[in-house]
């Protein structure tokens, strides 16, 4: 058991568990830029798990903590066992997901797909607690799939899968358009309903409910925590804007600790990196995720083309790093010099 198994998650502020971009490299940036943040891993289904190769898919650097392994399935018994692994290898928390809509998802039952089926979640859910011991079981959500109505549907949702055993809740604002809509489009055009996400604090007041979709900034997340809510999920604009999101969040926790500079997280990542390198790894392979480090600064273009045209490259090291900061340095002293 982890030392960090009985420690209480504050998650007032968590990077959403995100296909393709939230590996073990992306959350190890991420805790270099905010100490408190809490992290989740891409989604891997319980089959997966405990019929593939476990150990790879569960593999984590320890200093991601605070870090949440979320788990997709509808087989009680395989996500029972999936759970029992993800206590052992150290995660702070297994999350169920049910609101990724992808086609793949849906053929395997699980996903989105089990916003119609609450009672199978219960089960699930139910299996999962008896299996993690210390170790909390929360719930990703959408509000509603497809012709269901959501002021319906959500309540009798938390009502029921709360009745497992479930207090934590990240709920999705939108509903997932299972027909007709790709992922990427369900992230987009079901339109939000922050307001019933809000009521449903209000109707379930011992719940710990978090909010997701569409929300950009740190400003509009203390909105919602101000409005009552007990946590804010942030997905893209955490991952491609890294520094106005994540580097500012700490104060979200009481952290008065100044933020750091982009140049400060390079610095502090770089040892990571030369131990990704040191075991054989690629150098693109880590900086795929720090493009957006310098977003909407005087020369993010330079640091993302030059690390674009160089860090795939046969023996592209931290020296290639340093010098695609330098070319952000350059475009920002030609700057303060026009002005």
């Amino acid at each position: 058991m982890t030392k960090h198994a009985c420690d209480k998650i504050n998650r007032r502020l968590s990077v959403a568990p995100m296909m393709d971009w939230t590996d073990t490299h992306c959350r190890a940036l991420h805790r270099v830029i905010s100490r408190n943040t809490l992290l989740y891993t891409e989604m891997v289904t319980a089959p997966a798990l405990v019929h593939g190769d476990g150990a790879r898919l569960l593999a984590f650097n320890t200093g991601e903590h605070p870090v949440a392994l979320q788990i997709g399935g509808s087989n009680p018994a395989e996500l029972a066992e999936a759970t029992r692994m993800g206590v052992d290898a150290g995660y702070d928390e297994v999350n169920l997901n049910v609101g990724c809509p992808s086609d793949r998802v849906q053929s395997g039952r699980f996903g989105a797909v089990l916003m119609q089926e609450p009672e199978l979640v219960a089960e699930c859910v139910s299996a999962m607690i008896s299996a993690a011991g210390d170790i909390e079981v929360t719930v990703k959500c959408r509000i509603g799939v497809d012709d269901q109505n959501p002021d319906d549907v959500l309540p009798d949702f938390l009502k029921i899968v709360s009745g497992a055993g479930v207090k934590s809740f990240a709920i999705h604002a939108r509903k997932a358009w299972l027909q007709g809509l790709s992922p990427k489009q369900n992230r987009d055009v079901p339109p939000l309903d922050y307001p019933l996400v809000h009521r449903m604090k209000t109707e379930f007041p011992d719940l710990e409910i978090a909010i997701n979709g569409g929300i950009e900034t740190l400003a509009d997340a203390q909105a919602h925590l101000d409005q009552g809510l007990d946590g804010v999920m942030i997905g893209r604009a955490a991952y491609h804007r890294p520094m106005q999101v994540l580097a500012q969040a700490d104060a979200l926790f009481g952290d008065a600790q100044p933020p750091k500079s982009a140049g400060q997280v390079i610095e502090e990542f770089l040892p990571y990196i030369e131990a990704h390198l040191g075991a054989g790894g690629r150098l693109n392979q880590i900086t795929r995720h720090m493009l957006g480090l310098f977003a909407g600064e005087t020369g993010a273009r330079h640091w993302k083309r030059y690390l674009s045209d160089h860090a795939h490259l046969e023996g592209a090291g931290v020296d290639t790093l340093r010098a695609a900061y330098e070319q952000v340095q350059i475009a920002q002293e030609r700057q303060r010099k026009i002005a």
